[in-house]
C-alpha cells in the first residue's frame, strides 16, 4: 500500500509538471510575435493604469469561463476553476516578463510603472495561450477513462460557444491590433470596402461554422434550421467585433480619431478576430 500511493503521488507530480510544460509552450505558440512587437511594447510604457487593470479583469474572467468548460480536468469545483485561473495568469505574467527581460525590453534601471505596463500588455495574450496550451496539447484520453465523455462535448452549452468565440478572437486580434498597419486601413479606406469586409467575415464564419464540414462542427455548432445558422453566423462576427474593438482601445487606437475611422480599425480588425473566432468555437475544447 505505501508503495502505491508513493506511485500515485509520483504521478500527480509527474502529470502536474506535463501540465505546466504544454501551459508554457501554449503561451509562447499563441503569443511569441506579440512578445516580438514594438507597437506592444510601447502601448504597455504609455497605457494608463485603469486600461491595464481592465484589461487583466477581462483576461481573468476570460480563464474562468474557459477553464469552467474546456479545462483540464470538466469536474472542478468553482473554487479549483478559479485556483487554476489564478495560476495561468501567475504564469502569463511571469513568462511574458521573463522573455521581455532576455530580449532586453524591460530592465531594473527602468520605472516601476513602464515594467508593469509592458508586462500586462504581454501577460494577457500568455494567459489565454497557457489556458488553451494545458487543455488542448495533451495526448488525451487519460481523464475521460472511466468517466466518459464530458456532458459539456455531449450538450455544447451556449455560453460555453460564446467564452470558446472571445478566446479564439482575443488570440487571432491581439496579434494584429498593436500594429501600425491597422491605424493605415482605418484612415485610408472606403465605407464599399467596409462592407465588403464586413461581408466577407460573414461568409467567412458561415463557411468555418456551418458549411465547410470543419472539425468539431457537426458536434458543436450543428444546426439545421436557417434562422438558427443565420443566428449563429451573427452571433460570432458580433463577438469578433467586440474583442476587436476592445483590443483597439486597449492598445490606444481610438484616441483622437473620428468615429469612421475607429469603426474601419474594428471592421478590418473583424476578419481575423472571426476567423479566430469561428475556429474556437470549434477547436477549443
Amino acid at each position: 500500500m505505501p508503495r502505491r500511493k508513493y506511485k500515485n503521488k509520483v504521478r500527480k507530480v509527474t502529470e502536474s509538471l506535463q501540465e505546466y510544460g504544454r501551459g508554457l509552450a501554449g503561451g509562447l505558440m499563441f503569443s511569441l510575435p506579440l512578445l516580438y512587437t514594438m507597437e506592444v511594447w510601447w502601448a504597455g510604457f504609455i497605457a494608463h493604469p485603469y486600461r491595464l487593470l481592465v484589461y487583466v479583469l477581462a483576461t481573468f474572467v476570460l480563464l474562468l469561463g474557459y477553464n469552467r468548460y474546456a479545462g483540464l480536468r470538466r469536474d472542478s469545483s468553482i473554487a479549483e476553476v478559479a485556483i487554476d485561473s489564478v495560476e495561468e495568469m501567475g504564469i502569463g505574467l511571469f513568462l511574458a516578463a521573463l522573455i521581455l527581460f532576455l530580449l532586453g525590453r524591460i530592465n531594473l534601471e527602468m520605472p516601476f510603472g513602464e515594467i508593469a505596463g509592458v508586462i500586462v500588455a504581454e501577460a494577457a495574450t500568455v494567459a489565454i495561450g497557457v489556458s488553451v496550451g494545458t487543455a488542448q496539447l495533451g495526448a488525451g484520453g487519460k481523464e475521460d477513462e472511466g468517466m466518459g465523455k464530458s456532458s459539456a462535448s455531449d450538450h455544447p452549452h451556449f455560453g460555453a460557444q460564446i467564452v470558446f468565440a472571445f478566446c479564439g478572437a482575443v488570440l487571432f486580434a491581439a496579434n494584429l491590433a498593436p500594429t501600425e498597419e491597422i491605424v493605415i486601413i482605418g484612415i485610408q479606406t472606403s465605407w464599399v470596402k467596409i462592407i465588403g469586409l464586413a461581408l466577407i467575415s460573414l461568409m467567412i464564419a458561415f463557411l468555418i461554422l456551418h458549411y465547410s464540414d470543419f472539425k468539431g462542427a457537426q458536434e458543436f455548432v450543428r444546426a439545421d434550421h436557417p434562422t438558427l445558422i443565420l443566428l449563429g453566423t451573427l452571433v460570432t462576427y458580433a463577438i469578433a467585433l467586440s474583442v476587436s474593438a476592445l483590443i483597439l482601445w486597449f492598445f490606444g487606437r481610438f484616441d483622437g480619431v473620428t468615429m469612421f475611422t475607429a469603426l474601419t480599425q474594428t471592421v478590418a480588425l473583424g476578419l481575423a478576430a472571426t476567423l479566430g473566432a469561428s475556429a474556437g468555437r470549434l477547436l477549443l475544447q
